[in-house]
């Protein structure tokens, strides 16, 4: 006899926000008397498992954006939500995990402990997380990044490309739902470029996360599946 199932994909709950939304998003810089506008009114939305790149010139707000995404600055007004949740509501306590549990950033520097293996760092990044990680899983994860021969070799020798692929496996293994990468290559020439470019590529294969990215560079902008330009603190 067949069987029909009753299960339904909830399509409405699901496609009903995306990943990242900002909307009409002020942010002031105050310091003394003078002000520092930076985003004036940014409206933007990321779809679940895109790569997107925030593109535009110097000033323009996109690092800006990014740190309010990852709860690491206030909106001055506006809302802002990750993932269906409005983090102008989240407490302190919240915030922290949301950039625990949620969300994974990669820095323009790779943010890495130069004293420490390459294997090393992915399990003290993923323990800070609040998660675990077993040397030889930190392994397989480098091993996936194309640096399974470095693992053991001290962050601070590493090559630049290589430091970024590190925190780029670092954040594969904590599986999160957002990838934050602010300028991730900006000091790297061509070909490094598109090696960690690549590596962006494959941590979203491999995890489903959303990705954006800040970036100067066309060669970046050109391989994400969508390019916001800000200019002024606004979509252009």
């Amino acid at each position: 006899m067949e069987v029909t199932s009753l299960w339904r994909e909830p399509e409405e709950e699901t496609l009903s926000f995306g990943a990242v939304e900002l909307h009409d998003v002020f942010k002031i810089f105050s310091s003394g008397p003078a002000e520092t506008v930076a985003l004036r009114g940014l409206d933007l939305r990321v779809e679940p498992g895109e790569l997107v790149a925030l593109h535009g010139p110097s000033g323009s707000g996109k690092s800006t954006a990014l740190h309010l995404v990852a709860g690491l600055e206030e909106v001055s007004a506006g809302e802002v939500r990750v993932l269906g949740r409005s983090l102008t509501r989240f407490s302190e306590h919240e915030l922290a995990r949301h950039r625990a549990r949620d969300v994974a950033i990669v820095f323009q520097n790779d943010n890495l402990w130069s004293e420490l293996s390459a294997r090393d760092n992915v399990v003290l990044s993923l323990r800070l997380a609040g998660g675990r990680i077993t040397p030889e899983a930190a392994r397989d994860v480098l091993d996936e990044f194309g640096l399974g021969s470095r693992a053991n070799t001290r962050a601070g020798a590493l090559s630049g490309g290589e430091q970024q692929r590190v925190a780029i496996a670092a954040a594969a293994a904590r599986r999160p739902a957002i990838v934050l990468a602010d300028e991730p290559t900006a000091e790297l020439d061509e070909e490094r470029e598109r090696i960690v470019l690549r590596a962006l590529q494959r941590l979203r294969a491999s995890v489903g996360a959303t990705v954006v990215i800040v970036t100067h560079s066309p060669r970046v902008a050109e391989a994400a599946d969508r390019v916001l330009e800000l200019r002024d603190g606004r979509l252009v």
